[in-house]
C-alpha cells in the first residue's frame, strides 16, 4: 500500500514510515543501508524501479529525490510505500519546490536507517563538484553514470578532478565482465603482455576505463579502436611469443574467447540492466581501488588514492550567480562610462597657454 502525503514535512514522513511498518507486521528494522536516489521527474519510475531491484538483494530505506522548480513556493510532496512490490524494503519518493530543493538533507536526514551506511546514486544530471550536494558529503559511497551526459569522457575527466575515494561510476561496473573474462584469460599465462586494444562505438566512457584498467594493471599502451556497437565489441591483449587473447562480441549478448593455441569459447555476456549494475556496486562499500587507478590512467590525473575521503559541504546557491553576473556587468558599463566621461573631459578641456616675459614685452611695444 502506498500513502501519499500532500504539502507535508519530513516530521508526517517519519510517523507514516513507522505507522506503515507497524501495518505490514515489521517490528524491526532489517535494513543493510540506506539509499538515496537523485533523480528528475522523467527518470522517477525508471530509477525506482533499478533501485528495486538492487534492493531484492540488499535490504534498503529507497529515498527518491526530485528536485522541482527553484522558483516555486516551498512544498514537500511525498509518497510513501513499506513492503508490497518493495519487498522488505522502504520506499519514500519527495517531489520538493521552491527554496526547499537547495536544502533536501534537511528532509533526508531524519529518514535515514540507523546505523546503516548510506549510498547516494545520481540518475542522470551531476553536479560538477558532488561538494555542492549536501547529500554527497552524508554519504559513504557516491554513484555516477557519466554515460548519460552529452560527451560521457568529458564527464569522465570532471569525475576525475573532483574524485575522492569512496567515489565511482556505472560505466565502470558496465566492464565488470570483461575484466573479469581478461584477468581469467591471463591468469595462467605468465607471458608479459606487449600491447592491446579496446574495441567499442565512440565516446563509450565504459570501454576508455576498460582501457585505463589494461594500461594500469599490465602497464602497457592500449589501442581503443571505434566500432558500430553496441556499447564495448572486442578486447584483444597481444602477449610474447606472438600469443593474442581475445573477446569477441559484436551483437552484445554471446562473446567469443579466442587464445592462440586454444580452441574458441562461446560464453554469455549479456548488457544488464540499470539494477543489475547498481546492486553490484551495493554489494561493496569501501573505497574501489581499481576504479580510481583506471580513472587516473584514462584521464592523467594522479595521486587519486590519497584524496581524503570525505569532502566538506561547499554551499551553492543557483539563483545568486546570475544576479553576480549581472551585478557585475552592470558595475562594469557604468565604470565603463564614467571613464569615458572623464576621458572626453580631460580631451576638450585645455589650459591657455602661460605669457612669457617676452611676449609680455612685446605686447608692451605695440601698444606705445
Amino acid at each position: 500500500m502506498t500513502t501519499i502525503l500532500w504539502d507535508t514535512n519530513g516530521t508526517e514522513i517519519v510517523k507514516t514510515l513507522a505507522a506503515e511498518r507497524r501495518t505490514a507486521g515489521a517490528l524491526a528494522s532489517g535494513l543493510a543501508l540506506t539509499l538515496v536516489v537523485i533523480a528528475d521527474e522523467k527518470h522517477v519510475d525508471e530509477a525506482r524501479e533499478a533501485a528495486t531491484q538492487a534492493a531484492a538483494a540488499h535490504p534498503c530505506r529507497l529515498l527518491v529525490v526530485v528536485r522541482r522548480k527553484v522558483d516555486a513556493d516551498d512544498r514537500l510532496d511525498a509518497e510513501v510505500q513499506v513492503g508490497g512490490q518493495m519487498g522488505a524494503n522502504e520506499s519514500v519518493v519527495m517531489r520538493m519546490y521552491g527554496r526547499l530543493t537547495l536544502h533536501a538533507e534537511s528532509v533526508v536526514l531524519p529518514l535515514l536507517a540507523s546505523d546503516a551506511p548510506v549510498v547516494t546514486w545520481w540518475h542522470g544530471d551531476t553536479p560538477e563538484r558532488l561538494a555542492h550536494d549536501a547529500l554527497a558529503v552524508q554519504a559513504s559511497r557516491r554513484v555516477t553514470d557519466v554515460s548519460t551526459s552529452d560527451d560521457p569522457l568529458a564527464a569522465l575527466r570532471r569525475r576525475a578532478k573532483d574524485y575522492a575515494p569512496g567515489d565511482t561510476d556505472l560505466a565502470w561496473t558496465r566492464c565488470t565482465p570483461w575484466r573479469a573474462l581478461l584477468a581469467a584469460g591471463l591468469d595462467d599465462d605468465d607471458s608479459v603482455p606487449t600491447s592491446a586494444e579496446v574495441m567499442a562505438e565512440p565516446k563509450n566512457a565504459s570501454a576508455a576505463l576498460l582501457a585505463g584498467w589494461l594500461t594500469a594493471r599490465l602497464g602497457v599502451k592500449v589501442k581503443q579502436v571505434p566500432s558500430s556497437g553496441p556499447g564495448i565489441t572486442g578486447a584483444e591483449v597481444r602477449l610474447g611469443r606472438n600469443d593474442v587473447l581475445r573477446i569477441d562480441r559484436p551483437d552484445g549478448y554471446l562473446a567469443t574467447l579466442s587464445r592462440t593455441g586454444m580452441s574458441d569459447r562461446q560464453l554469455p555476456l549479456k548488457r544488464r540492466s540499470l539494477g543489475d549494475l547498481l546492486a553490484e556496486e551495493l554489494r561493496r562499500l569501501d573505497a574501489d581501488q581499481p576504479y580510481a587507478d583506471a580513472l587516473s590512467a584514462v584521464t592523467g590525473e594522479k595521486g587519486l588514492d590519497g584524496r581524503p575521503a570525505k569532502r566538506e559541504h561547499v554551499w551553492r546557491d543557483p539563483m545568486r550567480p546570475a544576479a553576480r553576473r549581472t551585478a557585475g556587468k552592470t558595475a562594469s558599463k557604468t565604470a565603463k562610462k564614467s571613464a569615458t566621461k572623464t576621458t572626453t573631459k580631460k580631451a576638450t578641456t585645455t589650459k591657455k597657454p602661460a605669457k612669457t616675459s617676452a611676449s609680455r614685452s612685446s605686447s608692451r611695444s605695440r601698444r606705445s
